[in-house]
């Protein structure tokens, strides 16, 4: 199995792929071409090759200037830290019933940070001997 592309950035010069589809700089499709072609573009104009889908047939890159893949980027990371992670955190708390005031108010505090956190919290209060 490939390995997959996960950081989102200039692929430079190494393409595996002999034919793409190339996307310019301001949206527009130029098309399928060859590497060697895209390569060529991107040095006259000055840009990055990036990869957009490694997937499709032909593979979809597209010519980008620096500032473009940093605001890409950017925008992926704001994506990722917004989207719900997957399965749900459970937090765990266990003490005595004869557990001192400023340790319960401090325990307290805690609680409820997880719990802003949107996190399961699970108390277990013991019984002092």
């Amino acid at each position: 199995e490939p390995k997959r592309k996960t950081a989102f950035g200039s692929v430079g010069r190494r393409i595996p792929d002999r034919i793409l589809h190339l996307i310019n700089q301001d949206g527009e499709s130029l098309g399928n071409m060859h590497r060697a072609e895209a390569l060529k573009l991107m040095d006259q104009h000055d840009l990055k090759l990036v990869l957009l889908r490694a997937n499709a047939e032909p593979p979809v890159y597209r010519l980008m200037t620096g500032q473009q893949i940093h605001e890409e980027q950017l925008k992926r990371a704001e994506k990722k830290k917004a989207s719900p992670k997957a399965g749900t955190v459970q937090k765990e708390l266990s003490f005595s019933s004869a557990i001192a005031k400023n340790d319960l108010e401090t325990k307290t505090k805690q609680i409820a940070q997880w719990i802003e956190k949107k996190y399961h919290v699970k108390v277990t209060i013991r019984q002092a001997k």
